[in-house]
């Protein structure tokens, strides 16, 4: 429920899903967790791991390595994402690293050692554990209106609303004061 409603809610927004990054211990799962996407059209492109676990999916375009930088890295804003597989936490926090927007990420585990890691580790406005990027809404944090800029590292990050980007201007009035 968590990977489907964080694709599939809203696919053009910021917080949608674009690469589900899955333990290798966990790939025999995968078919489970996206056999839902199907019925949206939701189009995989999987690393070679994750495609052969996916065998049978309707939707799955294998990835080759030297297109995994393009397709990780990629903003699909579509009913598309992409499935990377690794081999620990430190794999997957070195991925995020590389090709997360520092905007919305996302640990699903029973394991809270591996998820207060986690937390700690991304550098993101929202880091969640077991629950979708989806939440990431100024509207939902009780911000207000959602406002519709760009959430990156320069000026306000994260959920925001009216406040956050509010700019001042300030009218001073003399009467030939100086400053001493």
């Amino acid at each position: 429920r968590i990977v489907l409603n964080a694709k599939t809610r809203r696919v053009s927004v910021c917080n949608a899903l674009d690469t589900l990054v899955i333990h290798s211990s966990r790939l025999a799962d995968l078919p489970s967790l996206v056999a839902d996407m199907a019925g949206k059209h939701v189009a995989i492109l999987a690393d070679r791991r994750a495609a052969a676990a996916l065998k049978g999916y309707p939707y799955v375009e294998p990835v080759k390595p030297e297109d995994e930088d393009s397709v990780f890295s990629t903003e699909f804003m579509d009913y598309k994402m992409g499935i990377k597989t690794v081999d620990s936490l430190d794999e997957a926090l070195a991925h995020i690293a590389r090709f997360g927007s520092g905007h919305s990420e996302c640990i699903i585990t029973g394991n809270a050692a591996a998820a207060h890691r986690f937390q700690q580790s991304v550098d993101a406005a929202c880091v969640y554990w077991n629950a979708p990027t989806s939440f990431t809404d100024g509207a939902q944090f009780g911000l207000g209106a959602e406002i519709g800029i760009s959430t990156q590292k320069l000026g306000p990050r994260g959920p925001m609303g009216l406040e956050e980007i509010t700019t001042y201007k300030w009218l001073i009035g003399g009467e030939g004061q100086v400053r001493s």
